[in-house]
């Protein structure tokens, strides 16, 4: 195999990855409320992490988990790419592996839930931090033509992160009472989770990329 098979045998595992973990964002929030929906009837929960407890566990388990495995595999420009990575992805099984804390839990279920949370808010600092700040570095001397686009569309994604993990504190030490009823954190859970997915589908080229002038493949940086 030439080097330069090797390469680009590289780079095209590093987009798959980059998509996998795109996709597999996107398509949570609506597995999971259109699953339960379809498995257990009822109506909406009152968060993401609350489908733990319906007959969508082992789902919501095994995508948080393959989504943990994707991102310990996945490798940036450098070694704070691979250290990030390697925190979201603990953080990510953490999410999985430390259910939120149910309606009638004990004092091990509120420490579980503290955990639940810490891994959370560790999940989705981490991969705003991935938007905001290595998403808009670039691996070459010249960016592609669109590396500007994709990169208001990473910080955007960063920013709707931390914005709506903000809401969902606020919502819950303040108007949880007033605001119950309209399932917040359900819902800026799941825009935080698109917003995550729309990233990482950019950097793996499905949206907005350059396409190369030889053969017409998409590419990104």
């Amino acid at each position: 195999m030439s080097a330069k098979t090797a390469s680009d045998n590289l780079v095209h595992n590093y987009l798959f990855l980059r998509r996998a973990i795109g996709f597999l964002g996107i398509g949570l929030p609506f597995v999971l409320i259109f699953g339960k929906l379809a498995v257990d009837g009822g109506g909406l929960l009152n968060s993401i992490s609350g489908y733990y407890y319906s007959g969508m566990r082992d789902v919501w388990v095994g995508i948080m988990c393959a989504i943990g495995v994707f991102l310990l595999s996945y490798r940036g420009y450098g070694r704070i790419d691979d250290i990030a990575g390697n925190i979201a992805a603990v953080a990510a099984v953490g999410v999985a592996l430390f259910p939120t804390t149910p309606s009638n839990g004990d004092r091990t279920d509120e420490i579980i839930g503290l955990l639940h949370l810490a891994s959370a808010s560790v999940f989705f600092l981490t991969l705003a931090f991935f938007c905001i700040v290595l998403f808009t570095k670039s691996d070459k001397e010249i960016p592609g033509a669109r590396k500007l686009e994709r990169n208001r569309l990473y910080v955007a994604s960063g920013v709707i992160m931390l914005v709506c993990l903000a809401l969902i504190v606020l919502c819950g030490l303040i108007f949880d009472d007033m605001t119950k009823a309209l399932y917040p954190a359900l819902w800026l859970e799941s825009v935080a989770i698109l917003a995550f997915g729309v990233a990482w589908l950019a950097k793996g080229g499905t949206l907005l990329p350059d396409k190369t002038a030889k053969a017409g493949t998409r590419v990104t940086a």
